[in-house]
């Protein structure tokens, strides 16, 4: 059996998608597995070694090999132009996910390693990728996001480089001159919380930002001190459950909050209405952790509970004190509804949206519109 390099190869490559044609078939096949609910494995092949007669060899050979392994559906490409080598193997049963990505590792290997001679363990990385992506069901565990499974995340991050550095800017000359403006009242509710019940003033909560990276979040506390969080995550895992059930659109009556519910003080009670609780949210904002306007961070027991779609809203924008739900909807809404428009906000966020945002934010707070 000749060797790598000597190797005499007659024709051309097996048909391969350019990058700009296989980065979107990402894209799009794991778009269909949202919709199928259906699982996909992506395996990416890149090649360790400096000589380009060797590279442009070892990629023939991988070539060959993604040919021989792929079934008819499997989408062959460049996932980095001449330098990474992929393969989208889609519609897989989500029970069958580790079985499939271990088969196919091990065929690759194989077919490769017979097509020449030597150890190829050296000279190949591998990479695979499984959508949707296993999470930790446990609060505190770290959260991942895969990249190469969302490629059109950098083409947008580039896109909105400017408008997000501005963005920035404007979040810390906004936070910081609202904290400074509005500390007497900060103060005050401060003084009260802490004279309506005994407790800390300051209820920190882990919520899932940017990326899926946690981060302590602050309010004002408007609960009870030691309250059972159970109700609140049994409401939350129906109202999501109900969104995208045959009674969802009756759903858009239903108040995204708890109402009466007897574990809010008299003062929380007023402190929810008003959104004065979320003040101290001002200081996330100005270490970067949120921004004035995005979605809402969730808890991680609501992540649970999305489906693969709705966690696109943790990834395509920064999490915010008000967003355009908030301005629009205020809480009377269906889950699924509330992740539309978080998404369109993130796709086509600019200076004049942030600023509407901003200016019709008091008047939902005043009106309390689903508020309570």
């Amino acid at each position: 059996m000749p060797s790598c390099a000597e190797e005499k190869r007659v024709g051309s490559l097996p048909v391969l998608l350019e990058e700009e044609l296989f980065k979107p078939a990402v894209t799009r096949e794991r778009s269909r597995t949202e919709r199928s609910g259906l699982a996909m494995v992506l395996l990416l092949i890149g090649v360790q070694d400096s000589r380009p007669e060797q590279t442009s060899t070892l990629f023939a050979l991988i070539a060959d090999s993604l040919s021989a392994i792929r079934s008819d559906i499997d989408i062959p490409g460049w996932y980095e132009g001449q330098s990474i080598m992929g393969l989208i193997v889609p519609d897989i049963e989500a029970a069958s996910l580790a079985t499939v990505r271990t088969r196919l590792e091990c065929e690759f290997l194989k077919d490769v390693t017979n097509r020449c001679d030597g150890d190829l363990t050296g000279r190949l990385s591998l990479r695979l990728s499984v959508y949707p992506e296993p999470q930790p069901l446990e609060e505190g565990k770290t959260l991942s996001v895969d990249p190469l499974l969302f490629p059109e995340l950098h083409s947008n991050q580039r896109r909105h480089t400017g408008f997000d550095l501005f963005k920035r800017g404007m979040d810390i000359l906004g936070s910081l001159a609202l904290l400074v403006t509005l500390s007497p009242v900060l103060l005050i509710i401060a003084g009260l919380v802490k004279c309506s019940s005994p407790g800390p003033v300051i209820f920190w909560q882990i919520r899932i930002g940017h990326m899926m990276k946690p981060f302590r979040m602050g309010k004002f506390r408007t609960m009870y001190a030691d309250a059972d969080q159970g109700v609140h995550r049994d409401y939350v895992s129906w109202f999501i459950a109900s969104s995208h059930t045959p009674q969802g659109e009756d759903k858009k009556n239903t108040v995204f909050k708890l109402t009466n519910d007897e574990r809010v003080t008299p003062l929380g009670h007023f402190l929810r209405k008003t959104s004065l609780d979320e003040l101290p949210q001002l200081w996330n904002v100005l270490i970067g952790e949120m921004s004035l306007v995005g979605p809402r961070p969730p808890l991680w027991y609501e992540l649970q509970k999305y489906q693969p779609w709705h966690r696109h809203r943790l990834l395509e924008a920064q999490p915010g004190i008000t967003g355009i739900w908030q301005v629009t909807g205020r809480s009377r809404t269906t889950f699924d509804e509330m992740v539309r428009l978080d998404l369109r906000y993130a796709r086509e966020r600019s200076l004049r949206t942030d600023i509407k945002i901003l200016l019709a934010t008091p008047a939902a707070v005043i009106k309390g519109n689903g508020a309570c």
